[in-house]
Protein backbone atom coordinates (compact mmCIF):
# COMPACT_ATOMS: atom_id res chain seq x y z
CA UNK A 1 0.00 0.00 0.00
CA UNK A 2 1.63 3.19 -0.83
CA UNK A 3 1.48 6.41 1.16
CA UNK A 4 -1.22 8.50 -0.67
CA UNK A 5 -3.48 5.37 -0.49
CA UNK A 6 -3.03 5.30 3.49
CA UNK A 7 -4.30 8.97 3.21
CA UNK A 8 -6.65 8.53 0.76
CA UNK A 9 -9.92 10.55 1.56
CA UNK A 10 -11.90 8.92 -0.54
CA UNK A 11 -16.49 9.40 0.44
CA UNK A 12 -15.31 12.20 3.06
CA UNK A 13 -16.83 15.40 2.92
CA UNK A 14 -14.49 18.47 3.81
CA UNK A 15 -15.44 22.06 4.26
CA UNK A 16 -12.53 24.68 3.75
CA UNK A 17 -12.53 27.99 5.04
CA UNK A 18 -10.80 30.74 3.62
CA UNK A 19 -10.49 28.57 0.89
CA UNK A 20 -9.49 31.31 -1.74
CA UNK A 21 -6.10 31.91 -0.14
CA UNK A 22 -3.55 30.12 -1.11
CA UNK A 23 -3.11 27.56 1.78
CA UNK A 24 -7.07 27.08 1.82
CA UNK A 25 -6.63 26.65 -2.05
CA UNK A 26 -4.00 23.84 -2.05
CA UNK A 27 -6.06 22.13 0.64
CA UNK A 28 -8.99 22.14 -1.33
CA UNK A 29 -7.13 20.72 -4.63
CA UNK A 30 -5.03 18.19 -2.69
CA UNK A 31 -8.02 16.67 -0.82
CA UNK A 32 -10.60 16.52 -3.95
CA UNK A 33 -7.60 14.50 -5.54
CA UNK A 34 -7.59 12.10 -2.70
CA UNK A 35 -10.82 11.44 -2.96
CA UNK A 36 -13.17 14.04 -0.74
CA UNK A 37 -16.17 15.78 -1.56
CA UNK A 38 -15.32 19.79 -0.97
CA UNK A 39 -17.14 22.26 0.27
CA UNK A 40 -14.97 24.95 0.10
CA UNK A 41 -16.06 28.49 1.90
CA UNK A 42 -14.91 32.30 1.57
CA UNK A 43 -15.82 35.64 1.68
CA UNK A 44 -14.57 36.67 -1.58
CA UNK A 45 -16.36 35.83 -4.12
CA UNK A 46 -13.71 36.17 -6.93
CA UNK A 47 -10.97 33.65 -5.33
CA UNK A 48 -13.86 31.01 -4.96
CA UNK A 49 -14.60 31.44 -9.07
CA UNK A 50 -10.50 31.82 -9.42
CA UNK A 51 -9.63 28.71 -7.13
CA UNK A 52 -9.75 26.29 -9.95
CA UNK A 53 -11.07 25.32 -12.92
CA UNK A 54 -10.72 22.01 -12.62
CA UNK A 55 -13.47 21.98 -9.74
CA UNK A 56 -16.54 23.13 -11.41
CA UNK A 57 -19.78 23.11 -9.07
CA UNK A 58 -21.52 19.70 -9.06
CA UNK A 59 -21.91 16.65 -6.98
CA UNK A 60 -17.95 16.57 -5.34
CA UNK A 61 -18.01 20.23 -4.97
CA UNK A 62 -19.66 23.18 -3.41
CA UNK A 63 -18.39 26.83 -3.36
CA UNK A 64 -19.78 29.17 -0.77
CA UNK A 65 -19.85 32.45 0.37
CA UNK A 66 -19.57 33.59 3.38
CA UNK A 67 -18.60 36.01 6.38
CA UNK A 68 -17.16 33.69 9.09
CA UNK A 69 -17.85 36.49 11.43
CA UNK A 70 -21.01 36.23 10.83
CA UNK A 71 -22.95 33.69 13.24
CA UNK A 72 -26.14 32.96 10.88
CA UNK A 73 -23.60 32.64 7.67
CA UNK A 74 -21.77 30.20 9.59
CA UNK A 75 -24.88 28.33 10.37
CA UNK A 76 -26.12 28.73 6.51
CA UNK A 77 -23.31 27.43 4.85
CA UNK A 78 -22.65 24.28 7.46
CA UNK A 79 -26.46 23.36 6.97
CA UNK A 80 -25.86 23.76 3.04
CA UNK A 81 -22.85 21.36 3.71
CA UNK A 82 -25.11 19.27 5.30
CA UNK A 83 -28.46 19.11 3.21
CA UNK A 84 -25.85 19.10 -0.47
CA UNK A 85 -23.32 16.65 1.23
CA UNK A 86 -25.16 14.79 3.74
CA UNK A 87 -22.38 14.80 6.29
CA UNK A 88 -19.13 16.55 7.31
CA UNK A 89 -16.16 14.69 7.97
CA UNK A 90 -13.21 17.47 8.18
CA UNK A 91 -13.79 20.95 9.10
CA UNK A 92 -10.25 23.14 7.98
CA UNK A 93 -11.21 26.11 9.83
CA UNK A 94 -8.71 27.95 8.14
CA UNK A 95 -10.04 31.49 7.43
CA UNK A 96 -7.99 34.37 8.66
CA UNK A 97 -6.50 38.12 8.00
CA UNK A 98 -3.25 39.45 8.98
CA UNK A 99 -4.37 43.12 9.88
CA UNK A 100 -2.16 46.04 9.41
CA UNK A 101 1.83 45.86 11.15
CA UNK A 102 1.34 48.88 14.11
CA UNK A 103 3.34 49.03 17.38
CA UNK A 104 0.14 48.73 20.40
CA UNK A 105 -0.18 52.13 21.14
CA UNK A 106 -0.61 53.23 17.68
CA UNK A 107 -2.68 50.44 16.95
CA UNK A 108 -6.17 51.29 15.02
CA UNK A 109 -9.10 49.79 17.20
CA UNK A 110 -10.82 48.73 14.50
CA UNK A 111 -8.06 47.35 12.97
CA UNK A 112 -7.99 44.78 16.12
CA UNK A 113 -11.48 44.31 16.44
CA UNK A 114 -11.56 43.23 12.68
CA UNK A 115 -8.52 40.68 12.88
CA UNK A 116 -9.91 39.14 16.24
CA UNK A 117 -13.33 38.51 14.67
CA UNK A 118 -12.16 36.85 11.70
CA UNK A 119 -8.96 34.86 13.74
CA UNK A 120 -11.23 33.72 16.27
CA UNK A 121 -15.03 34.82 15.88
CA UNK A 122 -14.80 32.94 12.84
CA UNK A 123 -12.44 30.17 14.34
CA UNK A 124 -15.59 29.95 17.02
CA UNK A 125 -18.15 30.00 15.30
CA UNK A 126 -17.24 27.33 12.78
CA UNK A 127 -16.62 25.32 15.71
CA UNK A 128 -19.54 25.89 17.26
CA UNK A 129 -21.68 24.97 14.52
CA UNK A 130 -20.24 22.13 13.04
CA UNK A 131 -19.09 19.85 15.73
CA UNK A 132 -22.73 19.14 16.62
CA UNK A 133 -23.38 18.27 12.45
CA UNK A 134 -20.10 16.44 12.51
CA UNK A 135 -21.19 14.42 15.68
CA UNK A 136 -24.27 13.63 14.93
CA UNK A 137 -22.66 10.98 12.04
CA UNK A 138 -20.13 9.89 14.22
CA UNK A 139 -17.64 12.48 14.44
CA UNK A 140 -14.63 13.60 12.11
CA UNK A 141 -11.60 15.74 12.02
CA UNK A 142 -11.27 19.57 12.49
CA UNK A 143 -7.95 21.56 11.55
CA UNK A 144 -7.99 25.22 13.35
CA UNK A 145 -5.17 27.42 11.29
CA UNK A 146 -3.28 29.08 14.13
CA UNK A 147 0.93 29.85 13.43
CA UNK A 148 4.39 29.98 15.02
CA UNK A 149 2.83 33.70 15.85
CA UNK A 150 0.48 32.15 18.14
CA UNK A 151 3.55 30.82 19.77
CA UNK A 152 5.77 33.90 19.80
CA UNK A 153 5.52 37.62 20.04
CA UNK A 154 6.47 39.57 16.58
CA UNK A 155 6.63 43.39 17.23
CA UNK A 156 3.84 45.01 15.12
CA UNK A 157 1.34 42.56 14.57
CA UNK A 158 0.02 42.13 18.36
CA UNK A 159 -3.42 41.67 16.56
CA UNK A 160 -2.31 38.90 14.72
CA UNK A 161 0.04 37.13 17.89
CA UNK A 162 -3.20 37.72 20.19
CA UNK A 163 -5.81 36.00 18.15
CA UNK A 164 -3.29 33.07 17.03
CA UNK A 165 -2.35 31.96 20.29
CA UNK A 166 -6.79 32.50 20.92
CA UNK A 167 -6.78 30.00 18.48
CA UNK A 168 -4.71 27.31 20.17
CA UNK A 169 -6.70 27.53 23.59
CA UNK A 170 -9.81 27.39 21.43
CA UNK A 171 -8.37 24.41 20.13
CA UNK A 172 -7.54 22.57 23.30
CA UNK A 173 -10.81 23.52 24.66
CA UNK A 174 -12.66 22.07 21.90
CA UNK A 175 -10.29 18.53 21.80
CA UNK A 176 -11.29 18.52 25.87
CA UNK A 177 -14.42 18.53 25.00
CA UNK A 178 -15.07 16.31 22.42
CA UNK A 179 -12.51 13.78 21.99
CA UNK A 180 -14.58 10.94 23.44
CA UNK A 181 -17.68 12.15 20.86
CA UNK A 182 -15.04 10.77 18.37
CA UNK A 183 -14.54 14.44 16.53
CA UNK A 184 -10.26 15.11 16.95
CA UNK A 185 -9.31 18.71 16.86
CA UNK A 186 -6.18 19.75 16.34
CA UNK A 187 -4.03 22.94 15.02
CA UNK A 188 -1.67 23.24 12.44
CA UNK A 189 0.86 26.80 12.98
CA UNK A 190 2.52 27.49 10.09
CA UNK A 191 5.73 29.79 10.16
CA UNK A 192 6.35 31.83 6.71
CA UNK A 193 4.89 30.55 3.72
CA UNK A 194 4.71 31.76 0.19
CA UNK A 195 1.71 33.94 -0.02
CA UNK A 196 -0.12 36.93 -0.02
CA UNK A 197 -0.25 37.55 3.33
CA UNK A 198 3.85 37.26 3.89
CA UNK A 199 3.95 39.71 0.79
CA UNK A 200 2.02 42.26 3.55
CA UNK A 201 4.09 41.36 6.38
CA UNK A 202 7.10 41.76 4.64
CA UNK A 203 6.25 44.75 3.76
CA UNK A 204 4.71 46.22 6.85
CA UNK A 205 7.67 45.22 8.81
CA UNK A 206 10.20 46.90 6.61
CA UNK A 207 7.99 49.53 4.24
CA UNK A 208 9.58 49.80 0.65
CA UNK A 209 12.02 46.87 1.77
CA UNK A 210 10.28 43.50 1.49
CA UNK A 211 12.92 41.60 -0.03
CA UNK A 212 15.55 42.27 2.43
CA UNK A 213 12.72 41.97 5.25
CA UNK A 214 12.60 38.74 3.30
CA UNK A 215 15.89 37.65 3.57
CA UNK A 216 16.04 38.75 7.13
CA UNK A 217 13.40 35.84 8.22
CA UNK A 218 14.81 33.05 5.79
CA UNK A 219 18.28 33.52 7.29
CA UNK A 220 16.21 32.88 10.66
CA UNK A 221 14.84 29.23 9.38
CA UNK A 222 17.12 26.59 9.84
CA UNK A 223 15.60 25.21 6.47
CA UNK A 224 16.68 28.54 4.85
CA UNK A 225 13.51 28.98 3.28
CA UNK A 226 9.79 29.75 3.35
CA UNK A 227 7.19 26.90 3.04
CA UNK A 228 4.65 26.29 0.27
CA UNK A 229 0.97 26.48 0.54
CA UNK A 230 1.24 22.68 -0.73
CA UNK A 231 3.70 21.45 2.63
CA UNK A 232 0.25 22.88 4.70
CA UNK A 233 -1.96 21.09 2.76
CA UNK A 234 0.07 17.74 2.49
CA UNK A 235 -0.18 17.66 6.56
CA UNK A 236 -3.03 19.29 6.50
CA UNK A 237 -4.58 16.61 5.02
CA UNK A 238 -3.05 13.53 6.80
CA UNK A 239 -4.24 15.38 9.87
CA UNK A 240 -8.03 14.46 8.71
CA UNK A 241 -6.74 10.98 7.25
CA UNK A 242 -7.39 8.06 9.51
CA UNK A 243 -3.88 7.78 9.55
CA UNK A 244 -4.63 10.30 12.85
CA UNK A 245 -6.51 9.23 14.42
CA UNK A 246 -4.97 9.07 17.88
CA UNK A 247 -3.91 12.47 17.87
CA UNK A 248 -6.08 15.21 20.10
CA UNK A 249 -5.33 19.09 21.13
CA UNK A 250 -1.73 18.91 19.63
CA UNK A 251 -0.09 22.12 18.31
CA UNK A 252 1.85 21.15 15.11
CA UNK A 253 4.70 23.35 14.32
CA UNK A 254 5.19 23.29 10.19
CA UNK A 255 7.75 26.12 10.07
CA UNK A 256 11.45 24.95 8.85
CA UNK A 257 12.22 24.87 12.33
CA UNK A 258 12.44 28.46 12.71
CA UNK A 259 10.97 27.68 16.47
CA UNK A 260 13.28 25.11 17.75
CA UNK A 261 15.22 27.37 19.89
Amino acid sequence: MTVLDDHRLDGKVAVITGAGGQIGAATVRLMAARGARIVAVDYNAGALERLTPALSPGPGYLPVVADVTDERAVAAYVEQARRVMGRIDIFFNNAGVEGPVCPIAAYPLNDFLRVMAVNVTGTFLGLKHVIPTMAATGGGAIINTSSVAGLTGTPGICAYNASKHAVIGLTRSAAAEWAGRGIRINSVNPGPIESRMMRSLEEGLAPGSADTMRMKFNALIPAGRYGTPEEVAAFVAFLASDEARYLHGAVFTIDGGLTVS
